[in-house]
C-alpha cells in the first residue's frame, strides 16, 4: 500500500509543505500551477501512480497550499530560484521535473538556468510557451485593476457555484468536475491570503501586448530529454502552443490528450499517468 507522507521542510526562512512518496528509483519533482492550485489538488492521482517505481516530491510552492505566504514579489525568477534552494535543502541533485501550467514555466526556466540539475523535463499545458495571455486586452485590464482582481477572488470564496463555473473554464468535460474536487478547490480559495501570490505573478507577467516570459526562442537550449503533455481542448494555453514548442525543441516528444482541457492529470488521470509512466520507463 502506497503511503503519501505529509511533511515540512525549512527553505531559508520559509516553512514549506510537501508530499513525498516512494523510496526507490529516480526522484520526480512535481510542480503545481497558479491560481487556485496546490500540490495535492494537482498531483494526488499522479503521486499514487508514480510512487511504486519512483521517489516522488510534490511541494506547495510559496504562496500556495499550506506553505508560507511571505509579502514578496512572486515572479517566475523567484520560483526558479526557490526550486534550486528546495532541491539543495532536500539533497536532490538531478531529478525529473514535471510542472503544470505555471509550474511548467518554472520547470522550463529551471532547466534553462540549471541544465546540469535536470534529468528529464515534462511541461504539462505549460506556461512560457505562448506569446499572448488568455483573455487578451480584457485579461490585461483584469490583472491591472487590483480592486477588480481582488473582488473576483472574494466572490469565488463565497459561492461554490462560481467556483464550479471557474473550473469549467479549465476543464473540457463538465462531468469531470466532481463535487469532491469542487469542494477541495473551494476550501483552497478560502484559506488566508489565497490568490495573493498569483495576483503578484500575474502583475509581473501580463503585459499589454503579451507576456513577459515566452521561452519559445530558447527551447533549443534545453539539454534534458523532454516530453510535452497537453490537453487538446485547452482554452488557456491552446494546443498549437505545445505543437510549436515541440517543433522548436529537437528530440522532444509531444503527447496530446483528446477531449481534455488545461488540467489533464485531473480530467483524464488514467491516460495522463499512462503517458507519463511510459516516458519515464522507456526514455
Amino acid at each position: 500500500m502506497t503511503i503519501i507522507e505529509d511533511t515540512w521542510v525549512k527553505v531559508d526562512h520559509l516553512n514549506i509543505h510537501l508530499y513525498t512518496a516512494g523510496e526507490e528509483g529516480e526522484t520526480i519533482v512535481l510542480l503545481h500551477g497558479g491560481g487556485l492550485d496546490s500540490a495535492w489538488l494537482s498531483w494526488q492521482p499522479v503521486i499514487l501512480a508514480l510512487s511504486t517505481r519512483f521517489r516522488v516530491i510534490a511541494p506547495d510552492l510559496p504562496g500556495y497550499g499550506k506553505s508560507d505566504t511571505p509579502q514578496i514579489d512572486y515572479t517566475l525568477d523567484y520560483y526558479i530560484d526557490f526550486v534550486r534552494r528546495l532541491l539543495d535543502q532536500l539533497d536532490v541533485e538531478r531529478p525529473t521535473l514535471a510542472g503544470i501550467s505555471m509550474g511548467g514555466g518554472i520547470a522550463i526556466g529551471f532547466a534553462l538556468a540549471h541544465p546540469q540539475r535536470v534529468n528529464r523535463l515534462v511541461p504539462v499545458d505549460s506556461y512560457g510557451i505562448q506569446r499572448k495571455y488568455p483573455g487578451g486586452l480584457w485579461g490585461y485590464y483584469l490583472v491591472r485593476m487590483e480592486w477588480l482582481n481582488r473582488f473576483s477572488w472574494w466572490l469565488l470564496g463565497r459561492n461554490r457555484a462560481l467556483t464550479r463555473a471557474s473550473l469549467q473554464q479549465i476543464m473540457y468535460d463538465p462531468n469531470a468536475l466532481s463535487d469532491d474536487l469542487i469542494n477541495e478547490v473551494y476550501e483552497e480559495i478560502r484559506r488566508p491570503r489565497a490568490g495573493m501570490a498569483f495576483r503578484s505573478f500575474q502583475r509581473h507577467e501580463v503585459l499589454r501586448d503579451g507576456v513577459r516570459t515566452c521561452y519559445l526562442d530558447r527551447l533549443k537550449e534545453i539539454q534534458a530529454e523532454t516530453l510535452f503533455i497537453h490537453g487538446e481542448n485547452d482554452r488557456l494555453v491552446p494546443v498549437e502552443c505545445a505543437r510549436e514548442a515541440h517543433a522548436r525543441l529537437p528530440g522532444s516528444r509531444l503527447e496530446v490528450i483528446p477531449a481534455c482541457g488545461h488540467w489533464p492529470q485531473r480530467e483524464k488521470p488514467d491516460e495522463f499517468n499512462r503517458i507519463l509512466l511510459d516516458f519515464l520507463q522507456t526514455s
